[in-house]
C-alpha cells in the first residue's frame, strides 16, 4: 500500500468515505455482541475510531507486540475467549450471507473455490463431506481448489493444542486447526463472494463492489 499506509494501518483506509473495519463490523450477525481486535502498527488509530463501543457492540482490544502470526495473535486472546467465536481478518471483505452459513457450525473455515491462482494461497484438502484434512501453503504449480479466506468460526478446545511454527518465528492458526481437525470435524464452507485487499489497485475497486458486502 506504499504511502497509504505510512500513518494508517490498513484495515482503517477508507472506501467511499468509511474505514474498511467499519464494513466489517456492520456484517457481523446481530448474536456476536462483542468485538475484540488485534492491534500492532497505528494501532491507536483503531482505538480513537472505535473507542468503547461502536454499532451497538462492546470493543476490547489487545496489542499484539511480536509478530508472531495469526496462531500468535490468537493466543493473546485466549483469556476472553470462551465457548465459540467468529475469527476474521482486518483487510478482507466477506458477505454478511457468508458469515451468517459459516456461523451454523460448531467449527468451519469459508474457502473459494479458486481456478487459476491456486498456488498464492493456502488450499484445503477436504473429505468427501467437505470436512477438512489438510492445508498445503502456496502449492507449485496448482492452479485450482479450495483456498483459505481467513473466516473461521472456532472455539476454545483451539487452545488445547500446540501452536504450529510456519517459519520466521510465526506461528499458524489454519496449520494448527489441521491438527484440532484430526479430533474434532472443521467443516469448509464455500464462500459466495470474498474480496481481499491487498494493494492499492484492489483498493480502489473495492469502491466499486462495495454494495455487494453491505
Amino acid at each position: 500500500m506504499g504511502r497509504l499506509t505510512k500513518q494508517v494501518p490498513k484495515p482503517m483506509l477508507k472506501i467511499k468515505g468509511r474505514p474498511l473495519l467499519e464494513y466489517k463490523i456492520k456484517a457481523l450477525p446481530k448474536k456476536i455482541t462483542e468485538v475484540i481486535f488485534i492491534i500492532g502498527y497505528c494501532g491507536d488509530e483503531i482505538m480513537d475510531h472505535f473507542g468503547r463501543e461502536f454499532d451497538g457492540r462492546k470493543i476490547r482490544y489487545i496489542f499484539q507486540s511480536v509478530l508472531n502470526g495469526t496462531g500468535g495473535a490468537m493466543h493473546l486472546a485466549r483469556g476472553i475467549l470462551d465457548k465459540k467465536f467468529l475469527v476474521m481478518m482486518g483487510d478482507d471483505l466477506y458477505k454478511k450471507s457468508d458469515i451468517n452459513k459459516l456461523m451454523k457450525n460448531s467449527l468451519a473455515i469459508l474457502a473459494r473455490e479458486e481456478k487459476e491462482q491456486a498456488f498464492n494461497y493456502g488450499v484445503f484438502k477436504t473429505d468427501s463431506k467437505g470436512v477438512m484434512l489438510d492445508i498445503i501453503e502456496k502449492p507449485k504449480n496448482q492452479k485450482s481448489g479450495l483456498v483459505n479466506t481467513g473466516l473461521y468460526v472456532l472455539n476454545n478446545k483451539f487452545f488445547d493444542y500446540e501452536l504450529v511454527p510456519i517459519g520466521n518465528g510465526e506461528f499458524g492458526l489454519p496449520q494448527t486447526l489441521v491438527k484440532m481437525a484430526r479430533d474434532y470435524r472443521v467443516k469448509i464452507e464455500k464462500t459466495t463472494n470474498w474480496f481481499p485487499i491487498n494493494n492499492q489497485e484492489e483498493l480502489e475497486k473495492a469502491e466499486k463492489v462495495i454494495s455487494k458486502f453491505i
